[in-house]
């Protein structure tokens, strides 16, 4: 394979053909940001205490069988205990009111009759994720990564195969049926189960996307599309699900409303084509070549048309020293990011305030951040850029323990929601969302560049498959909060600020042209690791820049 990206320079950078494969491939983001996060809102648990199921008593002893307890310093109703029923019972027989007597001295009991639940801001709930069963919030969240990691690995290996057009409508059709299934879950084991799919078929479509979105649009393009085109389309839906949910308080509905708005995207199978340079990986040149000079027609350009084909497996992806290294090192990368960046938008329920205002304030932070990464992208390296992002996301989160514990009030509505510490904790958590999405953003398009043609969706996949470790974990890491608020902004915030230093010892990208075969990867990683050498350590970009079709016919 050639310089595919110089063979198919007379389509020029933005002409129709670009434009609306940029647009069309950005539309499908818009349902990742619909169904990435969902469970904030169909997992969350409302205000709830113990059903006092017996008609006999009266209202003041029903308000009375439920015993106050002090959280994080505040007395409140107990949401997992009640006082033994019996003894309410015979007590009330007896003519007694709850003034009359001690009401301390009556043995507690767990909710054996279930919840009752609040309905202010939820109208369902999916079974009862409180109190025993709290741990299954994080592990439902955590079977969604887990089938991000299962997509991560196969869908490399299967769009390597079949093609990034067809897996990527094949994952949009099937993630849509999983979620439609999912809202008619009798169980909470049938729901995780679902939604273990859910995110197998997610990753897969959202790889695949933007696998053939870098290799489909223009050089110019390119950087944009992976930038503040994907990103931002996905963080469009984000901030949309909020309003979805507030307008659906019913989880089945919800569910059904989210898999019933993926029928759009059906027209898009006639109008996104595959990408001629996986066509020309696999030998099959003639369809690569019509692919070509159909966007030649669109952009009213002359035609033209060359290449070759090779073939590879997965294994490429560690068979030698220098990629091994880069992949292990991207892995590590990939993971740190995952785990802050999940962390802090599955908190957002946990938050005080309105969680449907909380998680759209989470997701509006993100547009400044793709907005700004889009431009830093366009004129900076790659290395310091992701460094200085970790710093900074990582560095907010560790400033969470200056804020008193006693000051932190966690979940809580009405007009004391809003104190001053917890605007603070709000404040520092969306800087730290910043600092994450734009490492996210950078993390994505530099391995894009790292990995040649022939292996690139092999290689995101791969460090995908290690992000789902850390998204996995994340539920978790925040579930730590119930014990020590602080302990998960530490954990996040110390592993990002490491993980900085992870990204120094990988190859700079910027400026260089799309390695498209194996030989041409190991090709400008030599070139890079010598103008090192030569400039003590010290990174000549004029130096570095690596053409490596141009390096093969110096050769």
């Amino acid at each position: 394979m050639g310089n595919y990206d110089e063979d198919t320079a007379f389509l020029g950078q933005k002409g129709p053909f670009f434009v609306i494969l940029f647009f069309l491939l950005n539309a499908i983001y818009i349902s990742t940001g619909f169904h990435g996060l969902y469970i904030v809102f169909v997992g969350a648990s409302p205000s709830h205490r113990c059903r006092v199921a017996d008609g006999n008593l009266t209202e003041e002893w029903m308000k009375a069988s439920i015993p106050n307890e002090t959280v994080h310093g505040k007395p409140q109703p107990s949401q997992c205990w009640r006082y033994s029923l019996e003894a309410v019972r015979n007590l009330s027989a007896l003519g007694y009111s709850p003034l009359d007597v001690n009401l301390t001295d009556i043995t507690l009991e767990r909710c054996v009759d279930g919840w009752s639940y609040s309905t202010e801001i939820y109208h369902s709930t999916i079974w009862d994720l409180v109190c025993d069963g709290e741990w299954r919030v994080p592990f439902a969240t955590s079977t969604l990564y887990m089938g991000y990691l299962l997509g991560s690995l196969v869908s490399g290996q299967l769009s390597d195969r079949f093609g990034r057009k067809k897996v990527l409508f094949a994952s949009l059709a099937a993630e849509a049926l999983a979620i439609f299934a999912q809202s008619f879950s009798d169980s909470w084991l049938l729901f995780c189960v679902l939604y273990f799919f859910v995110g197998t078929f997610q990753i897969s479509l959202y790889i695949t996307a933007f696998v053939l979105g870098s290799e489909v649009l223009s050089k110019s393009l390119r950087v944009l599309f992976t930038t503040l085109g994907a990103f931002l389309h996905y963080c469009i839906g984000y901030m949309v699900l909020p309003w979805i949910a507030f307008a659906v308080r019913d989880w089945r509905s919800l569910l059904r409303v989210l898999s019933g708005l993926t029928v759009v995207y059906v027209p898009l199978w006639w109008l996104i084509p595959e990408s001629p340079r996986w066509l020309l990986s696999q030998g099959r040149v003639l369809e690569s070549e019509a692919i070509v000079r159909e966007a030649a027609k669109k952009n009213k350009v002359k035609e033209a048309a060359a290449s070759q084909n090779s073939k590879y497996s997965a294994l490429d992806v560690l068979r030698t020293s220098d990629i091994r290294k880069t992949t292990f090192l991207c892995l590590l990368l990939w993971m740190a990011i995952n785990i802050g960046y999940f962390g802090l938008s599955l908190n957002t329920t946990n938050l005080s305030g309105d969680p449907f205002l909380n998680c759209f304030l989470s997701a509006v932070t993100e547009v400044p951040a793709y907005i700004v990464s889009t431009f830093l992208l366009k004129s900076c390296p790659r290395r310091p850029v992701l460094s200085a992002f970790l710093v900074i996301g990582g560095g907010f989160l560790l400033l969470v323990q200056l804020i008193p514990e006693s000051k932190i009030s966690h979940a809580q509505h009405g007009p004391n929601a809003f104190g001053t510490a917890n605007k603070i904790l709000i404040g520092i958590q969306m800087a730290g969302k910043f600092g994450f999405t734009m490492s996210f953003t950078v993390v994505y398009i530099y391995t894009a560049e790292l990995y040649p043609t022939v292996l690139r969706n092999l290689g995101i996949g791969m460090c995908s498959s290690a992000a789902r470790v850390g998204s996995i974990t994340a539920p978790y890491v925040i579930f730590l909060g119930t014990f020590n608020k602080y302990l998960p902004y530490i954990l996040m915030g110390s592993l990002t600020v490491a993980s900085s230093i992870t990204n120094v010892f990988l190859p700079e990208t910027f400026e260089k042209v799309l390695p498209e075969t194996l030989e041409q990867m190991q090709k400008c990683k030599r070139r890079d690791k010598h103008t090192l050498e030569e400039g003590k350590g010290t990174v000549i970009m004029k130096e570095a820049k690596c053409d490596p079709t141009q390096q093969e016919n110096n050769e």
